[in-house]
């Protein structure tokens, strides 16, 4: 044994120091990260985040790069070992076993068209043992309405009308004092800490094959699987305050990842605004999907979701919610993406407590209220048995209503094995997000009201809903 020692102490120096020698055998070769590195979509005049591409020298020898370099080089900006200038970058060794690091970004100029601009390159690495690879650099590039700038705090309009012809970039505070439109297909990239504050009426007019979207300004990925836009508070919200009977439309608009959705408040108690909502999705929010403050409100077909307070709030005003979907599943994963913890907080919050406010009336029909927490709906009122609102044909994760309007629902059970929607809880390595379709055999299949269907033949998809045992929640099975 003691003569054997010598001998692997010197084969392990003779190992280490083999992956320092220059080996040049043509049939060695680099390994890439990416065969194909693509940079998601950019603005115009912003430039992207900066991208990772790593090199590896998988053999036991060293390889030596001679020469680096782009086919066009306009767009794609390449950074080897802190070098911006390729030409500069000569008899690069990686030892084996190692790697090397090299960053990308990709910034472009006004593109002078409305549609987003598909941009290519390839970055070409030659070896001297005389073989050449190639990685091809993609990205698309995408023309913006700028509305602020960075810094500037708040932006004022008389009138707003969004259109659908460019994305929108909102850097600041949009405050509008008269009316909001939004055409169908509409998109609004909101940057971080933006916020839309309207003061007239809003109309959004999107349709199930060209719905609005208000989104957070990052299109890149958080971490490799995980893109941006499942981090919520990535900007701030959609605030609309009425002096008087203000109306707001919102036919197929989706708000998601901000820090509260959409934020309704009525200040003078005799002349409330009215929400009319319908095919909506409000989605992953650091702090509420929908407050309602003073205000008479109709949702229909539409999803509220993963929200780390409440996912609705209701105080003064009417209140109807038919087939629509209220989940609460925020920070349901093994993966930290939240700026925020979920709160001991109920999805809906019921608040008919306030003195000096209008009554709080809120009905739910053939809708959803479930999450991971053991109480998902709360009625705050000083009677139960005398509260006026409905609770008919729904899938409630509460204890059992109180109440006389409270008839034909299903409840949540702690013995219940069955799962409501198809996935609930976040994957990332599966890729498997959040899914709040139903499940197969889901409890919610089949128990909503019949009559109270008939107005909404079709779901929030389009798909024929039952007139006979209608599913609850805005997604029919």
């Amino acid at each position: 044994m003691r003569k054997l020692l010598p001998i692997l102490s010197c084969l392990v120096v003779l190992i280490s120091c083999d992956v320092y020698h220059v080996s040049d055998d043509p049939t060695l070769q680099l390994s890439f990260s990416h065969d194909t590195l693509y940079l998601d979509t950019i603005f115009t005049e912003q430039g992207s985040a900066t991208y990772t591409l790593m090199v590896y020298n998988t053999n036991s020898r060293a390889l030596v790069i001679d020469r680096i370099w782009q086919d066009d080089g306009d767009f794609f900006r390449i950074n080897v070992d802190g070098e911006q200038d390729l030409d500069r970058l000569q008899s690069i060794q990686i030892n084996g076993k190692d790697s090397m690091f090299v960053f990308v970004r990709v910034k472009i100029d006004s593109t002078r068209q409305d549609a987003p601009l598909f941009i290519t390159d390839q970055l070409h690495f030659h070896l001297q043992n005389g073989k050449t690879q190639s990685i091809q650099l993609e990205a698309h590039a995408q023309e913006v309405v700028r509305i602020g700038h960075k810094g500037c705090g708040r932006t004022n309009m008389a009138t707003y009308h969004f259109t659908a012809t460019k994305p929108y970039l909102l850097f600041d505070t949009l405050v509008v004092n008269g009316d909001i439109i939004m055409d169908a297909g509409t998109t609004i990239y909101m940057h971080n800490g933006a916020c839309i504050y309207g003061l007239g009426d809003m109309t959004c007019n999107g349709r199930l094959d060209a719905p609005i979207l208000i989104r957070g300004d990052r299109l890149d990925q958080l971490f490799d699987s995980v893109p941006y836009l499942y981090a919520s508070g990535s900007w701030n919200g959609i605030y609309l305050q009425a002096e008087r009977d203000n109306n707001y439309e919102l036919h197929y608009v989706d708000i998601l990842s901000g820090n509260v959705g959409l934020y309704c408040m009525g200040i003078n108690n005799n002349n409330m605004p009215t929400l009319r909502m319908d095919g909506c999705r409000i989605h992953n929010h650091a702090m509420y999907g929908l407050v309602l403050l003073n205000t008479n409100a109709q949702v229909s077909n539409s999803e509220i979701s993963n929200c780390a307070s409440y996912c609705v709030y209701c105080s003064g005003g009417t209140h109807d919610f038919i087939h629509s979907t209220i989940a609460s599943y925020f920070g349901y994963t093994n993966i930290r993406i939240q700026s925020t913890a979920k709160e001991d907080a109920a999805a809906v919050f019921i608040d008919n407590l306030q003195k000096n406010e209008p009554q709080t009336i809120t009905s739910f029909y053939n809708s959803i209220i479930t999450g991971f927490l053991p109480n998902q709906l709360v009625v705050a009122t000083p009677f139960d048995r005398y509260y006026p609102g409905s609770f008919i044909g729904n899938y409630l994760q509460t204890d059992t209503l109180i109440m006389p309007h409270a008839s034909n629902n299903a409840y949540r059970n702690a013995s219940d094995t069955s799962s409501v929607f198809i996935n609930t809880y976040y994957k990332y390595k599966e890729y498997h997000y959040y899914d709040f379709h139903l499940d197969s055999i889901s409890p919610a299949i089949g128990i909503g009201d019949s009559l109270i269907a008939e107005p909404y033949p079709n779901d929030r998809e389009g798909n024929s809903r039952s007139y006979v045992s209608p599913d609850a929640g805005c997604y029919q099975l």
